[in-house]
């Protein structure tokens, strides 16, 4: 484990410029602080290059199916405690099939945050049922679970929660609702592989859970996803939709070999996240304007921060628009980019049902930012420059605004540097 807390933050040969020569912000021409940009994802890493040359030597890298799938599902279930597990193409289609696995059919309706990934939405509005949105909380942008009993009806078959940006869902008290209504609980921790709440693996406090291993996500394969559940039907109705002579949404013997010694890094590259993560959001309370997304309290709680989430103050910024902010900062070497799209300001009002009014998502469409996860296991110099930088910015706040004011462009979360 102590090599791998060595590959993962030993690069101490990268600059992080403090000079005179930095003070003007690298969007308005000046030398960015990390001169090397963002750090690149998934790093390079010697377990995956040895596992890439002997399916290069070998030729398995061309099956369908073998011993990397079958490990990797045998592991999966091992580290999250899951009797059947699913592999399959990409997150997305994890969720389409744990729908399918609850039952959702034509004319439902599932409960979905209205500030989530765009394709949850998606997915519901495919299988012909409704998607019935609640509001998210404001200290840490997961989803209200108050309002969720009220936004239950006889026509609600399901539940489809995501842990986002750092944070974790209060998943007890979910389920406690969805129990004794008897509404099934689709757990989507895509960005939050490696988590626990309250002592459990994200993912398996639902009736079903997903992950995915996207391009930028905690485990990498380029694509894929996985789903996961302890109930025997709802691995019952998938197999009978995906098998069909071929698997209908497969993750290939390739894809599964270079997630193997990923996961085996994956509770070591949590921690030292983790570490990161605490220290930043401590010392960027020093910078008005940027508030950290609130983490559980619970001991037994353990984020795994694909993103690390914050609420961006344009009045504290003099007005400085969410999208220059994110422009400067990536500007600087920092991967920042603006939060999602809320869905009921993205899609027409006909194609969901709101339960309550939705202030909250309201607000995070237009305000919330979040730190791609990569730097997270630099060196602590190297993340506490991203303090150094936002200091950088307010010292050049009136240039950064002329500059807004004749530059600025509409970006969202879908066309910045990672999804």
């Amino acid at each position: 484990m102590g090599n791998c807390v060595a590959r993962c933050c030993k690069k101490k040969e990268d600059p992080v410029l403090t000079s005179p020569q930095t003070e003007r912000p690298a969007l308005l021409g000046g030398a960015p602080i990390r001169p090397q940009g963002p750090p690149t994802w998934p790093p390079q890493d010697p377990a995956t290059s040895e596992v890439l040359q002997k399916l290069a030597e070998t030729g398995a890298w061309g099956r369908y199916f073998g011993p990397y799938t079958e490990e990797l599902r045998e592991k999966l279930g091992q580290f999250h405690d899951a009797t059947h597990v699913r592999l399959c193409s990409s997150g997305t289609a994890a969720v389409e099939l744990a729908l399918r696995g609850v039952g959702i059919a034509s004319s439902d309706e599932v409960v979905v945050a209205a500030y989530d990934f765009k394709a949850n939405l998606q997915n519901v509005l495919a299988l012909g049922a409704r998607p019935v949105l609640v509001d998210i909380r404001e200290d840490n942008a997961q989803v209200d679970v108050s309002q969720i009993k009220s936004a239950i009806t006889p026509k609600t078959k399901a539940i489809l929660v995501s842990h986002l940006h750092g944070g974790l869902i209060d998943m007890p008290a979910l389920c406690e609702i969805a129990e004794s209504r008897g509404v099934p609980v689709v757990e989507d921790a895509c960005q939050a592989t490696g988590a626990a709440v309250y002592g459990r693996p994200a993912g398996m406090w639902g009736d079903v859970g997903v992950l995915s291993f996207g391009g930028s996500k905690l485990l990498t394969a380029g694509r894929g996803g996985t789903l996961m559940t302890n109930r025997d039907d709802v691995a019952q109705r998938v197999k009978l939709f995906v098998e069909r002579g071929n698997d209908l949404s497969p993750l290939s013997e390739m894809q599964a070999a270079v997630l193997l010694p990923q996961l085996e890094q994956l509770p070591t590259r949590t921690v030292v996240r983790n570490e990161r993560a605490s220290l930043l959001k401590t010392e960027i309370q020093s910078v008005e304007g940027l508030r950290p997304l609130s983490a559980s309290d619970d001991a037994a709680s353990v984020p795994a921060y694909y993103n690390l989430g914050f609420w961006y103050d344009a009045d504290a910024w003099r007005g400085l628009s969410r999208q220059t902010f994110c422009r400067a900062m990536q500007a600087e070497g920092f991967a920042f980019d603006p939060g999602f799209s809320a869905l009921h300001l993205t899609h027409h009002r006909k194609r969901f049902l709101a339960a309550c009014e939705l202030p909250v998502a309201t607000a995070a469409d237009a305000r919330l930012v979040k730190l791609h996860h990569p730097i997270l296991l630099e060196q602590k110099e190297q993340v506490l420059a991203a303090v150094s930088s936002l200091e950088k910015l307010r010292r050049s706040l009136d240039d950064l605004l002329a500059w807004d004011q004749s530059n600025s462009t509409e970006i969202k979360s879908e066309d910045g540097l990672f999804d």
